[in-house]
């Protein structure tokens, strides 16, 4: 079950995607403006949202951009029209929209969209426990999740990792933990010190840490993989 947000300007749409999705055991809530969506969308932090693109006050693509600009895109996004271009739909796919669903939109593809957007918004939830640890670091990373469900972790032109999502958190967490500290030895040249230093930790605390990981301290010296 699902916190699903539709915002389409036309009632009869709007109806309609309520009662399929609400039978599917979804919560849906519906906006028929950008105002509406706007409000819908801090008040009950939904899931995922079917925006609509041609909407008499403000369209679904600035809406998106919208969001997108001010860190509010947190949640997959369909965006849903009957007369869009195709450039349209590339723009709002390049601002952030997860898909496109062209009107009158099939029941099939309807809830194939909605399932996949879901999953999606999964995977980007259990990414950031894996960030957490990091956040305050100087690391440039780049983290991307993969259609195959891995999550891809690059912190520099020669060195990148893999995770699988599907499995526990905990495990996952250790995996990028012992592949975060293994980048900082590998940049340091094994360095505890500087190790120490940049990743906020005490010696005694980082040495205890590398080794629940089962991290080789000699794996730094020999540089980046």
């Amino acid at each position: 079950m699902a916190n699903i947000l539709v915002v389409d300007d036309e009632l009869g749409i709007r109806d309609l995607l309520w009662e399929i999705l609400n039978d599917e055991g979804h919560n849906v809530e519906v906006a028929e403006n950008a105002a509406q969506a706007r409000a819908a969308r801090l008040r009950d932090r939904p899931d995922l949202v079917l925006l609509d693109i041609w909407m008499p006050d403000t369209d679904g693509v600035t809406l998106l951009k919208e969001w997108s600009t001010t860190g509010a895109l947190t949640m997959p996004v369909i965006m849903m029209s009957g007369h869009a271009t195709i450039d349209t739909a590339v723009e709002a796919t390049k601002i952030g929209a997860l898909a496109f669903l062209e009107k009158p939109i099939t029941l099939q593809k309807l809830l194939k969209a909605v399932e996949q957007a879901l999953a999606r918004g999964t995977q980007r939830k259990a990414v950031a426990p894996l960030m957490a640890s990091i956040a305050a670091t100087e690391v440039d990373i780049a983290v991307t999740v993969a259609p195959s469900g891995a999550v891809v972790v690059e912190t520099g032109p020669l060195s990148q990792q893999s995770f699988m999502l599907d499995k526990p958190l905990r495990e996952s967490r250790d995996e990028f933990e012992k592949a975060y500290f293994e980048y900082h030895l590998a940049k340091e040249n094994g360095s505890m010190t500087r190790v120490a230093e940049k990743t906020g930790l005490e010696r005694t605390h980082l040495y205890r840490k590398l080794k629940q990981l089962g991290v080789d301290l000699t794996r730094g010296k020999r540089g980046l993989t």
